[in-house]
């Protein structure tokens, strides 16, 4: 669906347009490379993993003030462990615990404290200068 967009939005490449008539079902592997190759083609280039992971918390602290995820949702994917550069970053961060199990045995009764807290950082975040292009 990406690629379709990007097409849409005059972007052109021949991969793109490969890609754009790939199955959704294909292999998430095969599709990162030729996704890359369609950016490359394009002379966009990639930015380093910790980049894009610092890009991606500001798109998950602007999800969860926009509703779209709960608190919770955040303690799926390892985002306790991005590499933090800004205070925003870092009051955001410390507020992510490991896992699921960990909310109640970190936080006891009191999530809604820690809810305001995640939603006060996710604020602060979004409302920081952004790190970058992207942003």
């Amino acid at each position: 669906m990406i690629a379709s967009e990007a097409l849409a939005a005059g972007l052109d490449t021949p991969t793109l347009c490969e890609l754009a008539g790939w199955p959704r079902n294909a292999d998430a592997r095969d599709i990162r490379d030729a996704f890359e190759q369609a950016l490359a083609e394009s002379e966009i280039g990639l930015p380093d993993r910790g980049l894009a992971r610092r890009h991606a918390l500001r798109r998950m602290a602007a999800r969860l003030i926009n509703g779209e995820i709960t608190p919770a949702d955040l303690a799926t994917d390892d985002w306790w462990e991005t590499e933090v550069e800004t205070a925003a970053e870092q009051s955001f961060v410390a507020l992510i615990p490991q896992c699921d199990c960990c909310i109640e045995y970190t936080l006891g009764l009191d999530q809604q404290t820690w809810a305001a807290q995640l939603r006060n950082a996710a604020l602060a975040l979004t409302s920081s200068p952004p790190i970058g292009p992207g942003c």
